[in-house]
């Protein structure tokens, strides 16, 4: 499984890049408001730097709710990185979106995906990843990985080839549930990258050969 790291701040991005585990960045109009991101000309100097740290798909969300727009919006936003993956809803809209750009061989990210039928749908719109939001799907009570799953066994069946891309991923066990379902891709928030590289029993690992190095070398 593979792992985007899921932000539009160039510094989180440039932290996250740094341990060498990260295949690319998923960016979301939300996540670049909170990065202090400054209109369309800002979205696209983050976007270009961010595609200068990481050698991979960055994911680049539209904010028209139309299929005109949505297209103009997705060809436009395909001029901004080497490997640029538009974001479009699961709306019909979105759908209709999809197939116009990917008929165009632009690679599509089909995000806010909550359901098995919505991930069908995406597929055969030529979506070159399917974003189930795992932990929006905990908030409802239901839990979220089984949708990742789903979509996993049921993309297997027939060997379509869309990626399943686990998104909305709240905590490491989160990413370690995502690989055991089978999802080709986790987005994870910088902060629960830097959480999966920690453990007690690491921290007190090193402290211990520090120690005993110390006494061995008389120092």
């Amino acid at each position: 499984m593979k792992l985007f790291v899921d932000t539009a701040d160039v510094d989180e991005v440039r932290r996250a890049a740094r341990l060498g585990v990260v295949s690319g960045v998923t960016t979301n109009p939300s996540l670049a408001a909170q990065a202090g991101v400054s209109g369309m000309e800002g979205y696209r100097a983050a976007v270009a730097e961010i595609a200068s740290i990481v050698d991979g798909p960055i994911s680049i969300e539209v904010v028209s709710e139309d299929v005109e727009g949505m297209i103009t919006e997705g060809k436009e936003y395909a001029t901004w990185a080497p490997t640029p993956w538009v974001k479009l809803p699961s709306t019909a809209a979105g759908f209709e979106a999809m197939k116009a750009l990917s008929d165009e061989g632009i690679e599509i990210n089909q995000t806010l995906c909550f359901s098995v039928n919505q991930a069908l749908l995406g597929a055969q719109a030529g979506a070159a990843a399917v974003s189930p939001f795992v932990g929006r799907v905990d908030d409802t009570g239901q839990r979220g990985m089984d949708l990742v799953e789903e979509i996993v066994s049921i993309y297997r069946n027939y060997g379509i080839r869309t990626q399943v891309l686990a998104a909305s991923i709240r905590h490491p066990l989160h990413c370690v549930e995502a690989a055991r379902a089978g999802a080709h891709i986790a987005t994870v928030p910088c902060a629960v990258l830097e959480q999966m590289v920690k453990h007690p029993l690491t921290t007190v690992g090193v402290e211990r050969f520090r120690q005993d190095w110390q006494r061995a070398s008389g120092s």
